[in-house]
Parts: structure tokens; C-alpha cells; sequence
């Protein structure tokens, strides 16, 4: 793991530790702390992908994180980099690329053998996998654009607002996720480096 890793988990960190404080201190209750995976278990499983995100299921987290992107057929594609290089090897931009398109790539072989063929999940992928009393943080790493299919995508998941939170470093992305649906919380990350 190299030091831009644990600098993001770090971020997360302060970012779950203050979302938990917040929602305590909102309620009049004690601050809550939670466990937030970052990318799903992105340690021991391939990142953003299902895999990551059931493993982190499984080994307790409260939440997790993931990153998304809107895709040149304007889907929801699961993933980090604006390009798929680093973790499929070949190099499509996202938005420049279909859903489909991107899902023929593997992008579980990077991280072990029995990860091969595991494939970039869409929003509607990953949102069922959550279980009841879990919650997910969807950081969404491209401008407003993305949001009606986001919404879209939420209502027909069926979650409860509480188990959905949208982040981003683009405050535009935040207000029209708030002005789209005031119900759920929405928050503006700001990098501290």
C-alpha cells in the first residue's frame, strides 16, 4: 500500500469520524463512529468492484465508500480514476466509454488470481448489496451531470434516505443533489493537503 493510500484513508477517516459527530450531535445523542470502508475492503479485495464492497459487508463495516462516474451513455460506472489503466491495465476514459464497454474489462486480476474476472459494477450493482442498518457513501468524482441518473438509480434501488449519503470535492454536485433530493444528506469534501 503506498503513501497516497493511507493519505486517502486518513481523509476518510476524518471524514466518517465528523459525519458520525455530526449526526450524533444533530440527534442530541451521543457521537456515533463508525466504520466506513474505503472503495469496499479495498485492502484485501480489488476496489469499487462487488467484491469489495460484500467482503466489507462481511467483515463488519458499518458503511462504505465508493466512487462513481457518469459514462458517455450516461449510466453510472463504479469507479476511482477518470480511466481504467490502473486497475484494468488498458486505458478507456470513462466518460468517454459505454457501461458496457467498460464491464468487459477485468479488473480484479491486479489485485489476485481468485479476483480475475471481476468486472466494474454500476451504482444499481453495487447499491444491492447493502443490507438493512448499512449505509453507503457515494462519492461522485465527475460535475452535476451525473445527478438525475443518480437519482433515478436511488429511487429504483428503494433505499431509505439514511442509507445513502452523496459526497463530493464539487460543491456544484452537492447543490443539485440537494436541490434534487433534499432528503438525503449530501456533503462538500475539501482536500486539507
Amino acid at each position: 500500500m503506498n503513501e497516497t493510500h493511507y493519505g486517502e484513508i486518513a481523509i476518510m477517516l476524518r471524514v466518517a469520524l465528523c459525519v458520525g459527530v455530526l449526526a450524533g450531535s444533530a440527534a442530541g445523542a451521543e457521537p456515533k463512529v463508525e466504520i466506513v470502508a474505503h472503495r469496499g475492503a479495498s485492502q484485501d479485495a480489488p476496489e469499487n468492484t462487488v467484491a469489495a464492497i460484500e467482503l466489507a459487508w462481511k467483515q463488519g463495516a458499518d458503511a462504505s465508500e465508493f466512487d462513481v462516474y457518469l459514462t458517455k451513455d450516461r449510466k453510472i460506472a463504479v469507479i476511482h480514476d477518470e480511466d481504467t489503466k490502473r486497475t484494468a491495465g488498458d486505458s478507456l476514459r470513462v466518460a468517454d466509454s459505454t457501461l458496457a464497454d467498460l464491464q468487459k474489462l477485468d479488473v480484479g486480476k491486479w489485485k489476485g488470481a481468485k479476483f480475475a474476472g471481476e468486472r466494474i459494477p454500476s451504482l444499481a450493482d453495487m447499491l444491492a448489496t447493502l443490507p438493512e442498518g448499512k449505509r453507503v457513501f457515494i462519492e461522485v468524482k465527475c460535475g452535476p451531470e451525473i445527478v438525475p441518473e443518480l437519482v433515478r438509480v436511488l429511487k429504483v434501488a428503494g433505499l431509505k434516505p439514511e442509507q445513502t449519503a452523496v459526497i463530493a470535492f464539487d460543491a456544484e454536485v452537492i447543490a443539485a443533489t440537494k436541490k434534487a433530493r433534499p432528503d438525503l444528506k449530501a456533503y462538500w469534501l475539501a482536500s486539507l493537503t
